[in-house]
């Protein structure tokens, strides 16, 4: 028996909780195998149904727990292009269920599917001619056997200690919603700009709308030197445009190279005489480059992914059209 002294000890609380996000880190792995076709017939009927090719909603409903959970599948969905509305199943036996059609699609969540409150309005459900998928624990429960698709939420235990508070099987519905969502999401072909006309306000308008030709430096204030050119210039260049970098370019525009502070440094080391030699031999030839429409956030992963700090913005010609940085994208409030 663990006494109430060591319940108190540092070491003990961070090791009860990597416990738990392991628990529910396995629950939430171990339903990728319990995928099948009913999850896909599951996604191609709600998509049905928000595309209007159905005539009919999506509601999502659950009791305790599980009703927290389908609230914020609820918003997930309408926030990504389905929309989707919460019905409280005790509220639905008192005078909700008016709001149910022939054609409506219901996602009931119960881990034992045999939630009094909501397998009491199952029947009353399907009998309005609603399509009914369900998200449990238990698919031989009432609730799953009476489901046209279920979708298998089972997790080997709980992480609470007793097993009883809902914790790893509320965390697999929730991903399990994700999962519908994102799912539906690409179905739909639904874009970083409709996602951003569902959020008007806030960082995450901010970074869905905000393309590179909005915060990319243009005209003058691209530094650029032409192939040939001696070293020395690209240096006076670069440190004209202030970038950390200028683009080395052929007689038609088109990139053909960079210099950097990096390529500078380097050379430097190899013993390069930087001021007599060609710009040719220190740049970088073949540079990461990205299209002007692109939208600023793939630029960041671009950075990121490949520990650059610039790029150079060019036009399908390969034609150079801008420039940007890290910074560039801070002041935008990119990042």
């Amino acid at each position: 028996m663990i006494r109430a002294a060591a319940r108190k000890n540092h070491q003990y609380l961070v090791n009860r909780a990597r416990e738990v996000l392991e628990i529910e880190a396995s629950a939430i792995s171990g339903l990728v195998e319990k995928l099948d076709k009913q999850f896909s017939d599951a996604v191609e009927w709600i998509y049905k149904v928000g595309e209007r090719k159905v005539k009919g909603r999506v509601l999502v409903s659950g009791i305790g727990k599980s009703g927290h959970i389908a609230r914020k599948i609820a918003s997930t969905l309408s926030s990504t292009g389905t929309p989707a509305y919460f019905v409280h199943p005790a509220e639905a036996s008192h005078g909700d269920l008016g709001m149910i059609e022939e054609g409506d699609v219901f996602i009931a969540i119960s881990y034992s599917g045999s939630s009094a409150e909501l397998v009491e309005i199952i029947p009353l459900v399907k009998r309005k001619g609603a399509k009914l998928i369900a998200i449990t624990g238990q698919p031989a429960s009432s609730l799953g056997r009476s489901a046209d698709f279920v979708l298998d939420a089972r997790v080997s235990k709980e992480a609470c200690p007793h097993n009883l508070a809902p914790t790893a099987s509320t965390t697999a519905a929730l991903a399990l919603g994700d999962a519908l969502a994102m799912a539906l999401l690409d179905r739909r072909g639904f874009s970083a700009e409709d996602f951003a006309r569902s959020h008007p306000r806030g960082q995450l308008h901010q970074q869905a709308l905000v393309k590179v030709s909005d915060v990319m430096r243009k005209g003058r204030d691209v530094p650029r030197v032409a192939l040939g050119s001696r070293g020395m210039k690209a240096i006076v260049e670069m440190s004209r445009g202030k970038l950390g970098m200028t683009a080395v370019l052929d007689k038609a525009n088109r990139v053909r190279g960079i210099v950097t502070d990096g390529d500078v440094r380097r050379a430097l080391e190899n013993g390069v005489a930087i001021a007599e030699s060609k710009v040719d031999r220190i740049m970088t030839k073949g540079p990461r480059t990205i299209r002007p429409q692109v939208l600023a956030v793939e630029a960041v992963r671009l950075m990121e992914n490949h520990k650059i700090n610039q790029l150079l913005v060019v036009d399908a010609r390969g034609a150079l059209v801008g420039a940007l940085n890290m910074h560039d994208l801070f002041r935008a409030k990119v990042i």
